[in-house]
């Protein structure tokens, strides 16, 4: 009965989520942009699977990837050895993302290397920079230090790589931080700061998302470097376009069984390390979770298991045919529609999806239990839903203009990391964390396909120009959640000579509750 009554609070919450993102499609598709009657009803069957998906992966992620994770972070720190640290970060890091779906859909957007070298690759590098953020929470390393090393490093060797590869590289730092990775780093996260008994503990618990997401990042470029050579990215599949509304159903169906297996193969491998885990732990008395606890994890696992099949099905067949035709029809000269609005519309667009995303819900709850509530979840997604809006009108322009993405990740990291030198914490770490989760499955398979349909409408390059929306979605939260901790400094600075460095102190409601 209490699942039962969540699920449906859960349901609720992310029918809030969805609607926007369905009203401003069916308002554009009645007045400036028609799309086939099918791909309209398929458009609708994806958002009615995206809000049950949704509901039941948000009740499971609760139930078990969040107690999995707590519990093994807890537990390797709580043995006092570091290579055992080392050894399960890695470990973890590497499964969790060679499994993450998004990242299968990016591979074989690269024809130049195989779909197996670029994800064991991405895998490396998540897995050695989760290593990093283990380390750095035992040893308590200041965030920004790192992220300045880290992303100086970045741009430095961007230098030397093939242009084509620079928007690949950085989209892959936002899709390998999806629904199945997310939940469960954030709560290791928590399960290793908890074997801190010092103030900043619970500050520390964020950031290993910001520094997980740098990897890819680094893999793809070191990739771009041992390859050479430019990307094509060929016809790149946007979904079957739905032209008869008696064949609405036939692409969910001719797809269940694929997207059945490859989430079993995104959960299977985390849930049996964990079992495997708690099975070498158990030996201890002490170590083990109750029978009640297991049980109620294996629920949470079923949960998650039918909630992320539903929302990938909707996400890829119901949302992505119908995005590709609207930002082809928007950006199509002879449609007789000004260019130009496509910036506004997607603007409009980005600031209602990123609330669709299943990650964000898990990083704004973590948020709001962690501050215990003094940094609501309300205002990270409001910072959120602006940061994702002035993304797209970039990458809009962008795939308008045909301009460098470089023009806009230099200076768009740079203001972040300059920020992170004055704003207090945890704002700099929740907010490189929510630049990772809010690129997610919605971006990858709404955003990206209406950036693919513009760019051919306007003859653009598709490996220069449509791919970067990921990219800029994971850049601009980086600024937009640090906003209201850089709104404190000033207020603080003000009546204080010394403003305390780094340290999470209450901040009045009337800042926080934007």
């Amino acid at each position: 009965m209490f699942e039962k009554t969540v699920l449906l609070e859960k349901i609720k919450e992310s029918f809030s989520a969805v609607m926007p993102v369905t009203l401003i499609t069916l308002l554009l598709v009645a007045t400036i942009m028609p799309v086939h009657t099918g791909t309209l009803l398929s458009f609708l069957v994806g958002a009615m699977l995206l809000i049950i998906g949704m509901g039941l992966f948000s009740l499971g992620s609760d139930m078990s990837m969040i107690p999995m994770g707590e519990y093994i972070g807890g537990q390797m720190t709580k043995s006092r050895k570091i290579w055992l640290v080392v050894f399960l970060s890695f470990f973890v890091g590497f499964l969790a993302t060679i499994c993450e779906p998004d990242l299968q859909v990016l591979a074989t957007y690269v024809p130049n290397i195989k779909p197996f070298v670029l994800t064991a690759s991405v895998g490396l590098g998540v897995g050695i920079f989760l290593v990093a953020a283990m380390l750095r929470i035992l040893f308590k390393v200041k965030l920004s230090l790192l992220l300045w090393i880290c992303y100086v490093g970045v741009f430095i060797m961007a230098f030397f790589v093939p242009t084509n590869f620079w928007a690949v590289a950085f989209d892959s730092g936002g899709v390998t931080t999806g629904p199945m990775t997310v939940p469960f780093i954030m709560a290791l996260g928590v399960g290793v700061a908890a074997s801190r008994s010092d103030g900043e503990a619970d500050n520390d618990c964020f950031g290993l998302v910001a520094l997980s997401s740098v990897g890819p990042i680094s893999a793809v470029m070191i990739l771009g470097l041992l390859v050479g050579g430019e990307i094509d990215p060929g016809d790149l599949s946007t979904g079957e376009i739905i032209t008869h509304s008696n064949q609405v159903l036939v692409p969910f169906l001719r797809q269940l069984p694929h997207q059945l297996w490859e989430v079993l193969m995104a959960l299977g491998p985390i849930s049996a390390g964990f079992f495997l885990f708690h099975h070498v732990c158990a030996k201890k008395p002490e170590n083990a979770l109750t029978k009640r606890a297991l049980h109620k994890i294996l629920v949470g696992l079923g949960y998650t298991y039918v909630g992320l099949v539903l929302f990938l099905l909707g996400a890829n067949i119901g949302f992505s045919p119908c995005g590709y035709q609207l930002g082809a029809g928007l950006a199509n000269p002879d449609k007789g529609i000004l260019q130009i609005v496509i910036i506004p519309i997607g603007a409009l667009v980005g600031y209602f999806i990123v609330q669709a995303e299943p990650a964000v819900h898990v990083l704004t709850k973590q948020v709001n239990t962690v501050t215990a509530g003094v940094v609501s979840r309300k205002t990270v997604l409001r910072c959120l839903s602006i940061g994702v809006a002035c993304s797209i009108a970039l990458a809009m322009l962008r795939v308008l203009t045909g301009v460098s993405i470089m023009w806009f990740l230099i200076p768009g990291y740079a203001i972040a990391l300059l920020m992170t030198l004055v704003v207090p914490s945890p704002f700099p770490s929740i907010a490189f964390d929510a630049g990772g989760v809010a690129s997610g499955p919605m971006t990858a398979a709404f955003l990206l396909p209406f950036a693919m349909g513009a760019c051919k409408a306007v003859n653009g390059n598709a490996a220069t120009d449509a791919f970067g929306v990921v990219a800029f979605v994971a850049m601009t939260p980086l600024i937009a959640v640090q906003i209201p901790g850089l709104i404190w400094f000033v207020k603080n600075k003000a009546g204080k000579k010394h403003v305390p460095d780094a340290k999470f102190v209450p901040i009045d409601e009337d800042i926080i509750d934007l």
